[in-house]
């Protein structure tokens, strides 16, 4: 798996935006690698800075829309699409709004998904991006949790999600999820990366709640596909 910073990736993403890491270019290269963007409907939930979106609207897709709650990345997303010369149609809402223009043939979605608490103290640098785009709620699932129990609705016959998110999230609830939504879901793709100031930060809090083993600074990545029949 390849997992080189893409060209694509924007060169300027306004501090009020979550900037490509990691997490995105996992999804962009599982994506790509199936093969099946060529043609494809695809919708792009929670995209930010709108660099998935614009992956799949280079690797052929017939049509993209993305979707973000934020107005500075949806006006982030529609300049980036620009300067990459495709054309990603860019929606300010829920990712629920997605239903308005479906069913796709393909869904893509790196949503916030980091497991986060209340405390003032913490000291998260500017740089990770604006909380609303990595924070997930006390487990991560906030949004995990009825994206996978609905996005089988937004599927056409045949479709395909790809969703990317953290070990630290529930994977083995996102797999359930999905398969009780009678999708055939696996896990396609892992890497493990140092973590970033995020988890920096949340590093103790994940070990005095035992989802992290003392002295660990590493965390795996993973993206599921889930298949509609």
């Amino acid at each position: 798996m390849t997992t080189a910073r893409s060209d694509l990736w924007p060169s300027n993403v306004p501090a009020e935006v979550y900037p490509p890491q990691e997490d995105s270019q996992l999804l962009i290269d599982t994506a790509t690698e199936s093969g099946i963007l060529a043609q494809a409907g695809v919708a792009d939930l929670c995209t930010g800075s709108g660099v998935v979106g614009i992956a799949a609207a280079a690797a052929g897709a017939g049509s993209v829309r993305a979707f973000d709650l934020c107005p500075h990345a949806v006006q982030a997303a529609k300049s980036n699409a620009a300067v990459a010369g495709v054309d990603v149609a860019v929606h300010l809402g829920p990712w629920t709004r997605a239903a308005e223009f479906g069913p796709y043939d393909v869904i893509l979605s790196n949503p916030p998904y980091v497991p986060d608490f209340d405390d003032e103290r913490e000291q998260i640098p500017p740089v990770a991006g604006p909380p609303l785009s990595y924070n997930g709620g006390f487990d991560g699932r906030s949004i995990l949790d009825p994206l996978c129990q609905t996005v089988a609705e937004f599927l056409a016959p045949g479709g395909s999600f790809f969703l990317v998110h953290s070990e630290f999230s529930g994977v083995d609830r996102s797999l359930q999820q999905l398969r009780d939504a009678e999708l055939d879901a696996d896990v396609v793709a892992r890497q493990a990366i140092p973590f970033g100031p995020v988890l920096t930060a949340r590093a103790p809090w994940l070990e005095r709640t035992r989802l992290l083993e003392p002295g660990r600074r590493t965390e795996e990545l993973v993206v599921i596909r889930a298949d509609k029949s």
